[in-house]
């Protein structure tokens, strides 16, 4: 399945001054079989190491301080000739310091060996960071990857056309069943797949199901036991969480007497890791809008729709009937596709509970509110009342509804919100 990071990579190989790359995110969004497959289309040969208990491979990094003699030791581990400027490096689950201090070597000289590192421990790049590298994050197929492989490419330009010259897409209905689709499949390449192959509802959900323990199992790696209790808690409780009318994250609701304090560490760590998305909610609308969150005021979202939809314990028929699922859904999807693009999550309540469901800022330090409407909230008045007490120059209101801009509301269908990406507003 073709992935938008093959373009940022074809320009990595290409560079002049390329640096060892630190490509990270979660387990399961295919990290590995991209980079694989990037390396056996554009190089003479890829050599794979897997850096999880390789004590050889650490040993390597650690003993040797030249880039040449790391070539050596590293062409006769593998049983493979290493070619300046065609053979690609990957080293797989990279989670130890003395390996990426082996790596940035070969950032600190101008090299002709090119390198890969992966690892799925974003909390990692607070020890991995220098100049000596490059990083890249990954995430899981968007709904316009979604498309690609589902071979509706051309419908994935005509709704890049529609947004960007804000007419309507011709094709809106067919558009918003196979987004429904991608909702309850999700993003994870393994899941996608199973569903083009013509799996059954019940195989798909045993598949989320392994992918979700191994998200649970990266908790494991945190150092304190209760804390890893905690963290499993927290991700337990984030479908119930988002079903409420209020949707702020509540303690209590994972039993009686829990505290914010006793779970801190536990979200910071889930947050770190991707395990969950967070959004703060805004005391006021000014700029920079992270000087102005409540820290303990926020909500969590799933990092995939999919797994999300069977942790509903939702089927087809359930979810197209039930609008406060299609909405909870809906939600996320905006959360995790904003957060995907690099934008930080805040949400805005106003003194008469009014809700905007995001507030985001972009690299121009515009402020831009976006507002969700459904059938059942489909004369939300939010979103003008916000505008009316604070100066924006664009909003967006996202609807079941085909393409349209009314006043200075830009109405986006909700499968075209892979749209809003830093690129664009």
């Amino acid at each position: 399945m073709e992935r938008k990071i093959e373009n940022f990579l074809q320009k990595w190989k290409n560079d002049i001054i390329r640096k060892p790359l630190v490509l990270y995110g979660p387990k399961q969004i295919g990290k590995t079989f991209t980079v694989l497959k990037f390396g056996n289309k554009e190089y003479k040969n890829t050599i794979y190491f897997n850096a999880l208990n390789n004590k050889e491979l650490k040993e390597i990094f650690i003993k040797e301080k030249s880039t040449e003699k790391i070539i050596i030791n590293l062409s006769l581990l593998s049983n493979e000739t290493i070619l300046k400027d065609d053979t690609l490096i990957i080293i797989d689950n990279v989670n130890d310091i003395d390996i990426i201090k082996g790596v940035k070597l070969f950032g600190s000289e101008k090299s002709n060996y090119h390198i890969i590192t992966i690892t799925s421990r974003r909390e990692n790049l607070k020890d991995f960071k220098g100049e000596e590298l490059q990083f890249k994050g990954m995430n899981e197929m968007d709904f316009e990857e979604y498309l690609w492989a589902r071979d509706e490419r051309a419908l994935a330009e005509l709704i890049k056309e529609s947004f960007t010259k804000r007419k309507t897409c011709p094709f809106h209905k067919i558009a918003l069943d196979l987004f429904h689709e991608y909702l309850m499949t999700g993003g994870l390449p393994e899941v996608i797949k199973a569903n083009i192959d013509g799996r059954s509802p019940y195989e798909l959900d045993a598949i989320k199901q392994k992918i979700l323990d191994t998200y649970k199992h990266e908790l494991l790696i945190n150092k304190t036991l209760i804390d890893i209790q905690r963290g499993l808690e927290v991700i337990n409780s984030i479908p119930e969480q988002l079903k409420k009318d209020n949707k702020k994250f509540q303690y209590g609701l994972m039993g009686t007497g829990k505290r914010a304090k006793e779970y801190e560490n536990s979200i910071n760590y889930i947050i770190d890791n991707q395990l969950a998305y967070r959004s703060f909610k805004l005391k006021e609308v000014k700029s920079p809008l992270s000087s102005h969150r409540e820290t303990d005021c926020f909500k969590l979202y799933f990092p995939d729709d999919g797994i999300l939809f069977s942790m509903l314990h939702l089927n087809t028929k359930k979810f197209i009937s039930d609008e406060n699922s299609k909405e909870i859904l809906y939600e996320n999807h905006i959360a995790k596709t904003l957060v995907e693009a690099g934008y930080a999550l805040y949400y805005y309540q106003s003194e008469g509970k009014a809700e905007v469901n995001f507030v985001i800022q972009n690299r121009m330090g515009l402020i831009i509110p976006i507002e969700i409407t459904t059938r059942t909230n489909s004369k939300a008045k939010s979103l003008s009342v916000f505008m009316k007490k604070h100066t924006v120059k664009e909003a967006y209101r996202i609807t079941e509804n085909n393409f349209l801009t009314k006043k200075d509301i830009r109405y986006i269908p909700i499968y075209a919100v892979f749209c809003l990406n830093e690129n664009i507003i």
